[in-house]
């Protein structure tokens, strides 16, 4: 495993790590404020828990875990794989490209993780932050440069997004990874392809447990996440044809998780569902979620929606999946699916309507620099790295849940 020093950026005397005046005036104006009203959160999980922290300009973005067990062994393999289906790539991505070879600090020792906080970080280094000084005051359409200014008073860093940009991911996929490492250990795995993109669609998942298998060890090894090559061929030269006009294209990305166990999750809201989409929602690009047959389920009848239940190998499976292996908030053996919608990369090349919100004025805004015309195959291994941690997570409140109610002096129902 590649280690690298910590890096840690020391405020100047007289700041803070978000580079305010810390002074008696500040201070008192922030306590007039109520509890938390200028946090931004960057802690995800309940018993695993994952940190993200820096900006897209910044010295570096990084992760930290904490609560992931011990004695998994790190496959490096993997951790370089899920890196490396994220990053950039030929005309359909960005023209950014960061190495993103991560530095292990903590938590890792002798090939196995220890159990205590595993601290990664990934310097940034191929940044261009003169792109972005005509654009302080300027709200980017579809981006979040005003909800940002407004969230943290001005004080936010704009070069490249700050950190709401998806350079943030970087660190999410290696923290996925690692909560995908100890999934293995339980047999439990995903994937993630993209059903559509620009009116194009992949086939649909398989049926089956050795099918869905297969396809998921398919979409492991692509670089570009499709089951049907010739669709993902449409794809990508939808892709160039957007980044010819300085546009962009978004899509579907659809993820299959196999072999969870029955009885994962909660109901009402700890329901799986709502882990899930807490995390999805967290990707910047993803703007609805979907489980099984989603919206879908507006056009059926009971009698299709429901999925019949039979005895296999001695356990309850589904003759159908339209409610994508979750009943109730809980997990219910089968498969489980779930689709999201990738909006269209905000940054495109062509002159619209904005404001100057400090001057306070209607401006035109034309954006130069390096910019992805889609971020949709680079974010099924977010995609898949926010699925690991929710399900990992969920899996080890239920594995508390079983030592309670396999104690002698639980009354289990047996």
């Amino acid at each position: 495993m590649r280690r690298g020093a910590t890096i840690t950026p020391t405020p100047e005397e007289g700041e803070d790590y978000q580079g305010r005046i810390c002074s008696d005036e500040a201070n008192n104006s922030h306590d007039e404020r109520s509890e938390g009203e200028d946090r931004m959160p960057d802690i995800f999980g309940r018993n695993l828990k994952v940190a993200i922290f820096g900006e897209s300009h910044g010295p570096a973005v990084g992760a930290v875990i904490d609560g992931f067990p011990a004695g998994i062994v790190v496959d490096e393999e993997l951790l370089e794989r899920k890196l490396n289906q994220r990053r950039a790539r030929g005309r359909i991505s960005t023209g950014r490209h960061e190495p993103d070879v991560p530095k292990i600090l903590s938590g890792v020792y002798r090939g196995h993780t220890t159990g205590t906080a595993i601290g990664i970080v990934f310097p940034n280094s191929d940044v261009r932050s003169k792109d972005y000084d005509v654009l302080k005051a300027i709200a980017r359409p579809g981006h979040a440069d005003w909800t940002n200014y407004v969230k943290s008073f001005g004080f936010n860093d704009h070069r490249g997004g700050g950190h709401s940009s998806g350079r943030l991911t970087a660190p999410l996929v290696a923290a996925g990874a690692f909560a995908a490492m100890a999934l293995a250990n339980r047999g439990i795995k995903a994937g993630t392809h993209i059903a559509a993109l620009a009116g194009i669609d992949d086939r649909a998942f398989a049926t089956g447990t050795d099918a869905i298998d297969s396809d998921i060890d398919t979409l492991d090894q692509s670089l570009f996440p499709v089951l049907d090559s010739q669709a993902g061929e449409r794809m990508q030269q939808a892709i160039i044809s957007a980044a010819r006009d300085g546009d962009s294209v978004g899509g579907i990305l659809e993820t299959v998780v196999a072999h969870v166990p029955a009885g994962v999750g909660d109901p009402f809201f700890d329901s799986l569902e709502s882990q899930l989409a807490h995390g999805l929602f967290a990707i910047p690009a993803v703007k609805g979620v979907a489980f099984g047959s989603g919206f879908g389920f507006a056009g059926m009848r009971g009698s299709e929606a429901n999925d019949p239940f039979r005895m296999e190998a001695g356990r309850p499976v589904t003759v159908s999946n339209h409610n994508g292996g979750i009943n109730g908030g809980i997990s219910n053996g089968m498969p489980i699916v779930f689709r999201t919608v990738i909006k269209p990369t905000p940054s495109i090349y062509h002159s619209q309507s904005t404001v100057n919100f400090v001057e306070g004025k209607d401006v035109q805004v034309r954006l130069k620099g390096r910019h992805d015309p889609a971020v949709i195959h680079r974010g099924r291994a977010v995609q898949d790295a926010v699925t690991a941690i929710v399900v990992l997570d969920a899996l080890m409140t239920r594995d508390i849940q079983r030592s309670w109610a396999e104690h002698p002096s639980h009354p289990t129902l047996r």
